[in-house]
């Protein structure tokens, strides 16, 4: 199968496409047959050696994936060969950007069928970044008011999302034009950071999900 590959740590042009053998699932893991694969910032810090996991070099990019079931490792009950399937590969985040794929079977979902392979394998990281921050970390509940600081960017436009879809009230701040999208999306109020309508969040909130950093 051909894979998208690195020897050692440097910029995009240390990345090669390369063949190497079908890799086999053992236990609690799954083979997948990769339809496409997610493209993020944790993905050139792998590249460059800065993202703070540990990796062992030569290794294959990528850890968002959509594809198809192609076999099932020893103790995984829950998907059959054949099945459309999302999620990302490891905790190690790498192995995605490859025709086949090993991916743990804890971190992967089926895919609906109302969502593409395109979008799918853009979902993973930044989805599942927002809803441990909501509901993981800060125990959202309905009724509750939370402020998404950066509503418009990837992680950001989640939690509008899944905060609305759980009934909490939404202050999202964006950066200049994107008020009426990130209203779109389920925010109920939109303050933008450009104009300095951020001074108007003298107020309590519940919830604050910081995507921005900073002075923020």
């Amino acid at each position: 199968m051909k894979a998208a590959r690195v020897h050692r740590i440097g910029p995009p042009s240390v990345i090669a496409i390369e063949t190497i053998g079908i890799p086999q699932p053992g236990k609690g893991e799954i083979l997948v047959r990769v339809a496409a694969a997610g493209v993020g910032p944790w993905d050139a810090l792998i590249r460059t050696g800065n993202s703070g996991v540990p990796q062992t070099y030569p290794l294959t990019l990528g850890s968002e994936i959509s594809g198809v079931v192609e076999k099932v490792g020893p103790g995984v009950g829950d998907f059959a060969p054949g099945e459309a399937i999302f999620g990302a590969t490891n905790p190690s985040f790498i192995d995605g950007y490859a025709e086949y794929a090993v991916a743990k079977a804890r971190m992967i979902a089926k895919r609906p069928k109302k969502v593409s392979d395109l979008e799918g394998a853009a979902i993973p990281v930044v989805g599942v970044t927002a809803w441990q921050m909501l509901f993981d970390h800060a125990r959202a509940q309905p009724g509750q008011t939370v402020v998404v600081h950066g509503g418009a960017g990837s992680v950001g436009a989640y939690a509008v999302q899944l905060a609305h879809s759980r009934k909490l009230t939404v202050i999202a701040t964006v950066y200049g034009s994107d008020q009426d999208y990130v209203r779109a999306l389920g925010a109920n109020e939109v303050l933008d950071t450009k104009s300095g309508e951020i001074s108007q969040l003298g107020r309590c909130a519940d919830v604050v999900i910081d995507t921005v950093g900073g002075k923020n």
